[in-house]
Formats: structure tokens, C-alpha cells, sequence
């Protein structure tokens, strides 16, 4: 939590399982049944919001730059600038971990490309690439 800003119910991210930095972090969503989104997506079967994969995926890639640039506690936050290629291959449902793999392709400074996948038990759930920006915190 100290490398992101989010917080419940937008923090997508339960557990960081590996992070090598400045290349690739394996990250961890256990997917519940309580999550506020499932109410409405859909009441007669859930599923989790493709953007909010999307979401989670760059969560993890936020952790990744936050730690491989030493900026935890910072106040820096590192925001989305582009999402390219996303696409969905397997619903995601309450009780499922989602494994988030994200590596980064591109590093020049504070912005950054980023390759994702998220997977259920080894299977293709959702890929993506995206960009992200480092920028220094807000003004008073």
C-alpha cells in the first residue's frame, strides 16, 4: 500500500508475489464475491469489469515502477496514458485468484511501456499493452 495510492473499494491489488525491478512483477487479485462491482455486473452472474482487469494489471505495473525507482512514499503518482491491444479471453468470476504478470518493454525515465497478462489457474483471463507517466505530486 505504500507504493500505491489506492485504496478500497479501487485498490485491485492483494498480494505481490515477485517483483524484479525495472523488468517484471507477479502480483496477486483474489477475486471475492463481496466486491462492490458484482452488484451490478451482472446480479444474475458476475463478473469482473474487463477495464477493471485492465485496472488491476496496472496496478501492478505501478508497484513495479514505484519500487524499480525507489519512489515509495514519495507522493509521486504514476497515471495511465495509453491502452493498446486489450483483450478479454475468459470471464472472471468471484472466487477466482487472478495472477497478474506485467513486464516492462519500454523504460525512458517517467514514462514507461508496459506488456501485461492476466491469468486464472495457468489460462489466458485478459492482455494488454499500456503506457504510464510518473509525475510529481499535486500542488497546494
Amino acid at each position: 500500500m505504500a507504493a500505491l495510492p489506492h485504496r478500497y473499494p479501487m485498490l485491485l491489488i492483494d498480494r505481490v508475489v515477485t517483483l524484479v525491478p525495472s523488468q517484471s512483477i507477479h502480483a496477486i487479485k483474489a477475486v471475492s464475491v463481496n466486491e462492490p462491482f458484482f452488484q451490478g455486473h451482472f446480479p444474475t452472474r458476475p463478473i469482473m469489469p474487463g477495464v477493471l482487469i485492465v485496472e488491476a494489471m496496472a496496478q501492478a505495473a505501478g508497484v513495479l515502477a514505484v519500487e524499480s525507482m525507489n519512489l515509495a512514499d514519495s507522493g509521486k503518482l504514476v497515471y495511465f496514458m495509453s491502452i493498446d491491444g486489450a483483450k478479454f479471453r475468459t470471464p472472471v468470476e468471484p472466487g477466482c485468484l487472478l495472477d497478474l504478470h506485467v513486464e516492462v518493454t519500454q523504460n525512458r525515465g517517467a514514462i514507461c511501456k508496459f506488456s501485461g497478462k492476466a491469468m486464472i489457474e495457468g489460462k489466458l483471463a485478459a492482455e494488454a499493452n499500456f503506457v504510464a507517466m510518473i509525475s510529481d505530486p499535486p500542488k497546494d
